[in-house]
């Protein structure tokens, strides 16, 4: 990965770079920000920039040894933590046990959330979680001398997912880390880190990719329609991972625009059986794509309301989304958008509470009656 390949992100690019020059890296860094912004790429590109053996002034040489290695995914000093889950063929699982899975999504593309990595690793219902037993991992992986290179690099992919006690055995080895060992930790969630960790963790802020990169990166996919990339890019916000959808929409996100269109209906219709299948059906999908939903309608509710307003600069839908809007947007006004917010937000609230889903959902569905006919 060379930072080149990474959509955007100039200045924290050249800030990374002057890091490494002026050997000033800091052992432990916290990459914040939204999906989609290219942190995951950024920890590759910089990792690899740090242990080339040729690195130019703006980027890795490509051709070491050491590069081809990074560009494999496989250097021996390259460590990565993410979410997994307990599996009947992955008993007690660690990072290491999906490494190959997540290696191929990598290269893939390096632009992905926890919902799309969920699917890749077919984890059906079950909720990504970086699980105390991988604090062992960690510590052995990082005991050991270096190989190759002279930092170990520790990428760690969603920390906000790290169970309390692997979180309080990483806060020591961050306290009091090996020589020449390099954290990155990536989150989208600051808050949810602990406290301890943010503190001792220089802060890197990534904000939204700006439209003329994202219009560059499109461009550059062999076979684009470029009469679309407006669109996209638009739809984008600043969210790479947007932007690739709106060409290829996922499946979840299929899902999540069908089962809301549902909710909807069955509360205008005032179905209420349809209602109660419904939330069955909803609370077998797993609680990270529950709260997904969750935030899936919180987006729309916000579109439509805006779509009111005749505004097409400010809304950001997708075309099927705007059409099937054409007719829903007009339920959706100042006397009960507030509310609306509310009961979505209570559910993800009450899920990561981790509330009964059958109850949350139909709840929700039948609160959905009042709200649409205000």
């Amino acid at each position: 990965m060379f930072f080149k390949d990474v959509v955007g992100q100039d200045e924290i690019k050249k800030r990374l770079i002057r890091s490494v020059n002026e050997e000033r890296i800091s052992h432990a860094q916290l990459f914040s920000g939204p999906e989609g912004t290219g942190k995951v790429a950024l920890a590759i590109a910089y990792a690899q920039f740090i242990s080339c053996h040729n690195r130019t002034e703006t980027d890795s040489c490509g051709v070491c040894p050491s590069c081809h290695k990074y560009q494999k995914l496989a250097h021996p000093d390259l460590h990565f933590v993410f979410p997994v889950f307990n599996s009947p063929k992955v008993k007690n699982p660690v990072s290491d046990d999906y490494l190959p899975n997540w290696r191929e999504l990598i290269k893939k593309s390096p632009y992905f959330n926890l919902s799309q990595w969920l699917t890749h690793i077919d984890a059906g219902n079950a909720q990504g979680l970086i699980y105390e037993r991988e604090s062992d991992s960690i510590f052995r992986k990082l005991n050991l001398k270096s190989f190759e290179s002279e930092f170990k690099v520790m990428i760690i992919w969603l920390p906000e997912k790290m169970h309390v006690a692997c979180s309080n055995k990483l806060l020591k080895l961050i306290e009091e880390p090996p020589s020449k060992t390099l954290f990155v930790l990536i989150t989208e969630n600051e808050e949810a880190v602990i406290g301890t960790i943010r503190s001792r963790a220089q802060l890197v802020k990534f904000p939204f990719v700006d439209k003329e990169s994202i219009t560059q990166a499109l461009r550059n996919i062999e076979g684009i329609n470029e009469t679309i990339i407006p669109d996209a890019v638009h739809l984008a916000n600043g969210n790479y991972i947007k932007a690739n959808e709106y060409l290829n929409p996922s499946e979840d996100e299929q899902f999540y625009f069908q089962k809301f269109q549902d909710m909807m209906r069955y509360a205008y219709k005032r179905e209420v059986l349809e209602q109660i299948d419904w939330a069955e059906e909803m609370a077998k999908i797993g609680r990270d794509k529950q709260k997904a939903f969750f935030n899936f309608a919180l987006r729309l509710i916000r579109e439509y309301f805006v779509m009111n307003m005749k505004q097409s600069s400010l809304v950001y839908l997708k075309q099927e989304e705007k059409e099937w809007g054409a007719r829903f947007a007009p339920f959706i006004n100042e006397r009960n958008i507030v509310a609306f917010f509310n009961e979505f937000e209570l559910g993800i609230k009450h899920i990561s509470m981790n509330g009964n889903p059958r109850i949350i959902f139909l709840d929700t569905a039948l609160r959905m009656v009042r709200l649409i006919k205000r």
